[in-house]
Parts: C-alpha cells; structure tokens; sequence
C-alpha cells in the first residue's frame, strides 16, 4: 500500500514493484523483441525493417538505397531501439551463410564466414531480395492488422501476409526472459509441400510428414547425423540434432592424405575453426597433422589439412570431429508467439498455423476484392442508366442551377445513390460513343462473374485451399533449389528410432586394414554366382575381407579389441556401401584407439543367459563369460577382459557352454581342453590360465574346434601344414599342450593357428605387405610334429605377418603355387 509523506515523495511496497516490473518487461522482451511470430517467422525487428523497405521503395525492382537511410527511416517510424540493433538484423537477412533464402539483397560488404563485420551502414546499400517481395505480397489489399507505431504518429503491420512459411524456411533464434528460440531453416520446397499435404490430410503424423521434410536443410550445407534428433523436435519441438562437416580425402601422387573440408556445420566460424586446429596441433592433441591452409575463394569454401605421411587420414578426421566444431550439436527449440502467446510447436502444428493464417490471408483479400468490384459495379450500373436515359439526363443537367442540384434531382427521379450521381456527373463524353458503351457493358458483365465468383470462394473452404495451393505452387516454381544439407545414418552414439527401419537381411564386412561396411545380402550372393568371391567386393591392393558375417538390420553386433574393450553397434548403423566401395574407416563408427585393432565381430541376435564368449590373451590367459553381462554397452565401449599393461586380446568367439577349445603358441606348443575347464567369470575379471607358456613364448592363436575339423599351422617364414584334430589328445587347461610344430631355422616360429573344414581359403600377409591366397585343399596334410611344407617364397628378411581365413574364391582364379618340401619328423 502506497503512502505518500509532507515531502512528497511517494513510498511504494518494493517487492509488488519489482514483481510487476519485471514481469512488463520480461512480457516486452517476448512479444515484442526476442520471439517470431508463427505466421510470418519474423521478429518485429525484422517484420518492421521489410515493412520500412517497401514504404521506403527499395523494392528489388528498383535501385538500391544506402543502408543507413533505410535503417534511419526504420528507426524513426517504427523501431526506436538504436542503429545497430536494426542494421545488425538487416545484415543477417542479407548473408547467404546466415539466411536459407536472404531477404535483403545488399550491396558491399556484408561480413563473411570467417565472423568478419559488415562496413558501416553509410557505406552498404540495400534493397528487399525478390523472395521478400513475397512476404508483403496483397499487404496493400487489407489482408493483415496494422497497429500504431510506438509514438502513435504511423501505422505498422502487426504481421505479414508472408505467402511462404518463412518461419520454418529461414528458421530464427532469439533469447528472450526465461525463455530461447532455436529453429533451423528448411528447404523451401519441402515446407510448401508439407504445408500443401496438411491441407489435403489434416490428420496426417509425423511419420508421413517427415517423408515429405526429411529434416533441416542449412545454408552452409554439412551433414546430419541420425533422424532420431529431427524426429523428436518434429514431435515435440524439441531436440538435438548433430551436424557434421562434409570433408573428403584425396590421396597426392607422393602418396601423402590430405582432408578437404568442403562444408561446414551452421553457425560455425571458418577462422576461428583453423585456429582451434592449429592450436591442437601445437598442443599435441591432434597427431597427424603438418599444415593447414584456406584455400577457399568465390567458387566455394576448401581448407586443406596436410596430412603425415605416416599417419591416418581416417582417424586424424575422427579426432578433429570429436575435439572441434567440424562437428557440432544444433539444439532446436521450436518456440513462437501464437496468438500472442509464446508456444512450443510441434512440426504439424508450425505448418497449421501458417496454413490457417493463409486461410484469413485469402479471406480478407476476397473480402476486399469483392468490396471493391461490388463498388464498381454499383458506379457501372448508375452509368448504364444514364446512357439509357442520356438525352431527358443531359436536359435535367443542364436545367439546374448547381451540381449538387442536379446531383440531388438525379437521385430522386431515377433512384440512384450519391455516388452514382456523383459518377454519372463525372462522366466524359467520350462515354456517349458506341465502343465506349460497349465497353461499360462488358465491363459491367465482367464484374457480375467476378463476384459471384468471389462469394463462391468465400462461401466453400475448399476454394481457398485451391487458392493457397496454387499460390504456394507458384512460389516454390519461382524459388525453389536443391537441398544443401545431406542426411545420413548416424554413428554408433547416434542411435535411430527402430521402428522406422526395415528388417533386411544383409552382408557386414571388416577388412584388414579397418574398413566396415553393409551390402544387401541378395547383392553379395548375385555376386558370388559371378564367381568373384571376396575380392569381388572393392577393396585395395593392398587390404582384404578379414571378417564377414550375414545379419539382419536390426541385429546387435559386438566389436572386440585387441585392448580388450567391447563395442556395439545395431546393423542399421553400420552404412550400406555399393560392392565396389571400400567401406567407412572404423575409427569413425566406434570410439577405438588410433593403435587399437577389432580383432573380433560377433553378431548377438539376443542375450541368451546360456551363451558364452570365451577371450584368449597373447600371454595366454583364458576367461568365459556370459553373454547377458554385455547387454548395456557405452557409447565409449565396455572393458571386456582387464589386461596387464603388456598383454592384449587374441581372439574372441561365441560358445553355447560345451565346446573344445585350442590355444596355440608362437613356440609350436598347442592345448586343446573342454571348455567347462574354465568356470564362467564377471566382465571385469582378468581370467585363468589358458596354456602355460615357456620363456618367451606367446599365444599365436585361440579357436573352436568342432568335430572333424583339421588343425592349419603356418610359420613365420611361410611354412604350413594341416593336422588331423585327432593327433591332439584332450587335456585340462593351464598345461603347457604338446607340439604342434618342428620349429627349425628354417621355417621359424608360428604365426597362426587355425581351425579348417576345407571349405575356406587362407590369406598370407608379410612383413612387407605382400598377399597370397590359396586354398586350404592345397596344403599337406601331415603329421603334427612336422615342420610343414612351403607356402610362399620369402625374401630375405621378410616374414609372414598375419594369417586369415576368408571365403573360398572361385576356383577358376589363378592358383597359388605351393612347394612342397620334404618333412622332418620329430624322433
């Protein structure tokens, strides 16, 4: 309660005061500054700056106008907030990496990318863009409520007729109190036609919307990862979306990488993005990188990163994605003033309240349209009397004294209305002639039709759909353009909503050298009746097929590293490739280490509690444990096994409880032992002894070994052999096994051991990158305390580095040739 004391001054109750001040100006800042309107997109700010343009004549048929001048009238008549508020706004209308579809068109310098200013407003000059026009289009035929302006001296509208959905089209952010705005620009012709399929279909989801709007579409393209963000803001009006650099890599004819990046994610400053790179790179936080330079010009953006000769341009990438703005979260918040009233919308409901404002645009325009033909219809009728009656008219004309005389005396004898005296007063007499005659006749004819046909629209809905289609049609031909913005399946954290995702049945490949992809499984199998095999899919000379496996889209594949980490990825998340395409680098699916290698990928169609994954260590220590324990699997991965530092994962594979086991060495020592010997353990246990291990000895290789299978041994310096499984007797683990191979000087330790039907090839890798496959038919069979027979001829200082099998090819390939040399016996 005020009270008022001898002094004058008044005293008021403080809290009450700041409450009700707070809340004016919290309400201001909402409606009339910081938010857009859902019908027009705009703030007022900007609503008033297009307004102030058009009033001004600086349309863009005309020549441009000094900035400063626009941005002066705009501040006196409507926007008394200061200069820069206003030219700043209109410097963002006018920039193509800010705005999708720009609706000023400037002249000089407007900033640029790299967050350089715009020149002072005396030194630009704008005018509105040709697509601006179309946001005041009819303004002029009383579609929109005007208001006084803030002084009550001019009249502002209080929104645009906007005849495109600029709010969705060119999106908007805007803090206001309490409350922030965040909503991505979309493709023009996508936003006409979801508009376009709410009008045929009100009931429709969002589901069958987001088949008509895939998702945002940002001036300065990049790609988007996932739908499950867009879908989630399209329901709700909000989400989180990831947008991610468009790069590629190009390989120089010296042989070095060099990462071009092409596009950037919205809102990303190029500048200052290379200097957070260089900063990294002078930190050390980023390896792999020698140089990097702008090379960007009017043609387009291109920065170019150098990249170490000995380093992977593959997992460089992977780092600049997670430690820079190459790849960024969008945070979309559809809020808007409806009716006043600040609103988050959903995707459906954005596109009905545009497509109602457009319902009254239509109305009121008709409305006005048919005034302003009944009007004229009126006149033409009092004129079509006259000329009936032209003669006794002229007389009565010419009899009175005074116009308002004759104007009062024509009224009262041939019934006609003020105006229509008045007109008939007006007239030339050039109307007398026959042609002219005709012509108001024809006109008055023209009118009749044209009013009943606007009563019509006015009466039937359905008309003024028509109408809002045609319009909008007309709009998108004029304006529309390619999508910039490319959306792909995401990575491993970007998990999709299943339900929108087939089941397909489908082809995972891993290659030696970290390349993954998905192929359709009836692709492969057309494939393999061409007889090409493996090989056939595309990948380098020097890289093979090293892991293959048929699963659905909807299956769980767990990956395996040699640090003893588990990841896990859906089949859907895993990107679909053509047959000749080499695949995604690893590195850029999962979070593993540049020095980290998958050493396994096992397809998990449930987790069954009677399932069981049984790891091998290269220090031979063994571990089985329920599959159920890796049913919640991190973005960052899960520790599968604990590793002493000097140790790291083998070999990997899936059991149902009642399998052999082998574990073979690098001396030639091999165990063979039931896997019950090992009691099923925790994930985070370290595991049991597997095979014990002499001085400087090591496990090579762990496999299941089924019935009737054979025991394939290959050397270091390209021996092998193939055993018979029943020359290995069965044992408990933890012993030391019993020979598997002579190891002499002259085929040197083991490389691999692998377990064989006869129905696989084998591929040898060396030291120096050099291949050979052969099949596994074409290796002896001998006993198991030889040393084997020749495989492949060595260089000097060259050993076989790695041993894998893979499918079969087609026998009519050229065969490798094996040298069979005479084998040495154990005594």
């Amino acid at each position: 309660m005020s009270e008022e004391n001898h002094s004058g001054v008044k005293g008021v109750n403080i809290t009450k005061t700041v409450k009700t001040a707070f809340l004016d100006y919290a309400m201001s800042v909402i409606v009339s500054r910081a938010l857009p309107d859902v019908r027009d997109g705009l703030k007022p700010v900007q609503r008033r700056i297009l307004y102030g343009m058009q009033e001004l004549g600086s349309t863009s048929d005309k020549p441009y106008k000094k900035s400063a001048r626009i941005v002066g009238d705009v501040m006196g008549k409507y926007h008394p907030h200061g200069d820069s508020s206003i030219y700043e706004a209109m410097v963002r209308m006018a920039q193509d990496f800010s705005y999708r579809y720009m609706l000023v068109d400037g002249h000089g310098n407007f900033g640029s990318i790299d967050g350089d200013g715009a020149a002072a407003m005396r030194y630009t000059e704008s005018r509105m863009s040709k697509i601006a026009m179309e946001m005041l289009r009819d303004i002029n035929k009383n579609t929109i409520d005007y208001k006084d302006n803030y002084d009550g001296n001019e009249r502002e509208p209080v929104v645009l007729p906007a005849r495109y959905p600029n709010l969705l089209v060119n999106g908007t952010s805007g803090i206001a109190v309490g409350m922030a705005t965040n909503i991505p620009p979309h493709q023009l012709g996508e936003v006409i036609d979801g508009v376009l399929a709410v009008s045929e279909n009100p009931a429709i989801t969002t589901e069958e919307l987001m088949e008509i709007i895939p998702g945002p579409d940002f001036p300065t393209g990049g790609l988007i990862l996932g739908r499950s963000g867009i879908r989630r803001a399209y329901e709700t009006g909000r989400g989180s979306i990831v947008v991610r650099s468009k790069v590629e890599i190009e390989q120089k004819t010296s042989g070095k990488e060099v990462i071009i990046v092409n596009e950037l994610p919205y809102q990303v400053n190029k500048a200052r993005l290379i200097e957070k790179i260089a900063e990294l790179v002078r930190d050390k936080k980023i390896d792999g990188i020698t140089n990097i330079r702008d090379e960007s010009d009017r043609n387009g953006m291109r920065i170019v990163i150098d990249v170490r000769r000995d380093a992977n341009a593959n997992v460089v990438l992977n780092n600049l994605y997670k430690q820079t703005a190459m790849q960024s979260s969008f945070g979309i918040n559809m809020l808007a003033l409806v009716n006043g009233q600040p609103q988050t919308l959903s995707l459906k409901e954005a596109l009905y309240h545009y497509l109602e404002h457009q319902k009254e645009v239509i109305r009121r325009r008709t409305e006005f349209e048919l005034k302003k033909a009944e009007d004229r219809a009126h006149i033409l009728e009092g004129l079509r009397i006259a000329l009936d009656h032209i003669d006794a008219i002229i007389q009565l004309i010419r009899s009175s004294q005074t116009a308002d005389e004759a104007k009062r005396a024509l009224g009262e004898q041939y019934s006609l209305s003020e105006r229509q005296a008045q007109a008939i007063l007006d007239m030339r007499l050039q109307r007398l002639t026959g042609l002219e005659r005709d012509k108001i006749e024809e006109e008055y004819n023209g009118l009749l039709a044209l009013i009943a046909e606007l009563k019509e629209i006015l009466a039937n809905e359905g008309k003024i759909i028509a109408i809002i289609h045609e319009e909008l049609t007309e709009v998108k031909e004029r304006f529309n353009d390619a999508r910039r913005t490319e959306i792909i399946a995401g990575g491993a954290n970007m998990i999709e909503d299943e339900d929108l995702i087939p089941r397909e049945n489908s082809v995972l490949t891993l290659t030696h050298n970290g390349y993954i992809k998905r192929l359709p499984a009836n692709t492969y199998r057309s494939q393999r009746r061409g007889g090409r095999g493996v090989q056939g899919m595309g990948t380098n000379e020097d890289d093979f097929v090293e892991h293959l496996m048929y699963a659905s889209t909807h299956d769980t594949i767990l990956f395996f590293t040699s640090k003893g980490k588990t990841f896990k990825a859906k089949g859907y998340e895993i990107p679909e490739f053509g047959r000749t395409a080499k695949g995604l680098p690893i590195v850029n699916l999962l979070n593993v280490d540049k020095d980290e290698k998958v050493t396994a990928m096992i397809r998990v169609p449930s987790y069954e509690e009677d399932a069981y994954f049984i790891f091998t260590t290269k220090t031979g220590v063994t571990k089985r444990t329920s599959l159920s324990n890796f049913a919640n699997i991190r973005t960052n991965g899960l520790i599968a096994i604990s590793l002493r530092e000097d140790d790291e994962l083998i070999s990997v594979r899936l059991t149902d409880g009642t399998k052999e086991i082998i574990i073979g060495t690098h001396q030639g020592m091999l165990v063979r032992f039931k896997e019950q010997d090992i009691r099923a353990m925790g994930r985070n246990a370290a595991g049991v002894r597997g095979i014990r291990l002499r001085d400087d000895d090591y496990v090579v290789g762990m496999e299941i070994l089924e019935e009737g299978q054979e025991i394939l041994v290959v050397t270091e310096k390209g021996y092998g052999k193939r055993t018979s499984e029943e020359e290995y007797r069965l044992q408990t683990r933890g012993g030391v096994g019993i020979k598997t191979c002579q190891i002499t000087d002259k085929n040197g330790p083991v490389v691999a051991v692998k377990a064989v039907t006869g129905e696989e090839d084998i591929m040898l890798i060396t030291i120096n990158g050099m291949l050979i496959r052969m099949d596994v038919n074409d290796i002896s069979q001998i006993g198991r305390s030889t040393q084997g027979v020749r495989l492949i001829r060595l260089a000097d200082e060259e050993f076989v580095a790695t041993v894998a099998k893979v499918e079969k090819e087609d026998p009519s390939e050229e065969e490798s040739e094996i040298v069979e040399e005479e084998s040495t016996e154990e005594e």
